[in-house]
């Protein structure tokens, strides 16, 4: 098997790639790209089992419905639902809610945030890859699912915080210790140094492992009542496994 994880940004210079090959007894790290272009992820996906996205694959039905009401002038307000309640329905995904609950952290809002950004390269790429025969279902069941590294981690008992730039250079290193101390079978070879530098690269890494997580029906699918909108917005896969249960 082969997994891509893609750390998805606006623009390639802080976009990163990682490919994990699992082999008999071990899984090897036999790529990582910094900067990504469309073109890298678009070839390393092309010999891939699961791609691991970390950006929103959709936005939320609520929010494009009110983008629309608004646009026509034909917005109603609800009278029941406090206001703070609302614009919260129309910022989350049924899926950011879902990590929020079972995980206790708050992905980003496609709809409010800056990684909205990102998400219409997410959207791009969603039609480059189609173009290529691959089959794109937002939901997790296609060639790509939406991960997200910080869920991961926490799910694994992994420091899933505070290692993000400079500032985090020392979180960072130790990140690295505990991921090879968790997951012996994962050998970093020569990109460690990368990963002990970058955390986009790290992170990367940690999307190729959530794609293994997916690729082995090891993630929590959308509950029945949500695979709808799931199909439209995205669902993050949250690993439901050990890490050792991903190994060769």
């Amino acid at each position: 098997m082969r997994t891509v994880g893609v750390d998805l940004a606006a623009e390639p210079i802080n976009t990163a790639i990682a490919v994990i090959e699992w082999g008999s007894s071990v899984a090897r790290v036999v790529a990582a790209d910094l900067p990504g272009t469309d073109e890298v992820v678009l070839s390393h996906a092309q010999e891939a089992d699961k791609v691991g996205i970390d950006c929103p694959l959709g936005w939320p039905n609520a929010f494009l419905e009110f983008l629309n009401a608004h646009h026509e002038y034909r917005l109603v307000l609800p009278d029941a639902v406090p206001s703070g309640s609302w614009r919260r329905s129309l910022a989350y995904r049924g899926t950011d809610e879902h990590v929020r609950s079972t995980l206790g952290i708050t992905p980003l809002s496609v709809a409010t945030d800056r990684i909205g950004i990102t998400a219409m390269r997410s959207a791009r790429l969603q039609v480059l890859l189609a173009r290529h025969g691959h089959t794109i279902n937002r939901a997790g069941s296609g060639l790509i699912v939406e991960v997200y590294p910080a869920a991961g981690l926490k799910h694994w008992a992994l420091p899933y915080r505070r290692y993000k730039r400079n500032s985090g250079r020392g979180s960072l290193d130790a990140l690295v210790d505990h991921l090879q101390q968790a997951a012996p079978w994962l050998h970093l070879g020569h990109h460690e140094q990368a990963c002990r530098h970058s955390d986009h690269i790290l992170d990367s890494v940690i999307c190729a492992l959530l794609a293994r997580a997916a690729a082995l029906n090891l993630t929590t699918p959308p509950p029945a009542d949500q695979h709808t909108a799931a199909q439209r917005e995205g669902w993050i896969a949250i690993p439901n496994c050990t890490l050792d249960q991903l190994a060769p």
